[in-house]
């Protein structure tokens, strides 16, 4: 479904820089069909529809990962990452003109690498840009996600459009 209409909320990604949220939680809900505990983008900060998207994740101790993930050393699962990264990019693959009623889903990564830890109470900022599109079903995106500017985790991520 596309979305079109920007939120007048101002809310603020690092605690110190004022941002115009662009989608807002519900506005992703209309996007994306995961729900919790699996929705993994609490809102975008910048967006252009088919092309690139930048959503933020707050991490809290809240996490339902955290229970096994480790109790005594909460760290967000590397394979949590890649989905937070996968669906950023799923938002700008949802709004490409042929994926009208079609869910994007993931069937490739590539080039992934962890580069710090991710814990309780850090912001991820994540970051999804097309690279192209194959055959009008295919969607390579290049993630990133950082936390106060330093990088976490990267990788080139494929989507397919489905029924």
């Amino acid at each position: 479904m596309p979305v079109s209409a920007e939120s007048d909320l101002t809310q603020t990604a690092n605690h110190h820089t004022p941002v115009k949220v662009v989608l807002t939680h519900e506005d992703i809900r209309r996007i994306l069909a995961h729900r919790y505990p699996f929705l993994f983008v609490d809102r975008v900060i910048e967006y252009e529809p088919g092309v690139r998207a930048v959503g933020i994740k707050n991490v809290t101790i809240n996490e339902p990962f955290f229970q096994g993930h480790f109790p005594e050393r909460p760290i967000m699962p590397g394979a949590l990452l890649v989905e937070a990264m996968a669906q950023v990019g799923g938002i700008v693959c949802a709004q490409l003109p042929d994926a009208v009623g079609k869910i994007p889903l993931l069937v490739r990564v590539n080039k992934a690498r962890f580069r710090q830890q991710v814990v309780p109470g850090d912001q991820l900022i994540i970051t999804a840009d097309q690279l192209r599109v194959r055959q009008r079903r295919f969607g390579i995106m290049e993630t990133q996600a950082t936390v106060d500017g330093e990088l976490v985790a990267e990788a080139q991520i494929m989507f397919s459009l489905v029924d």
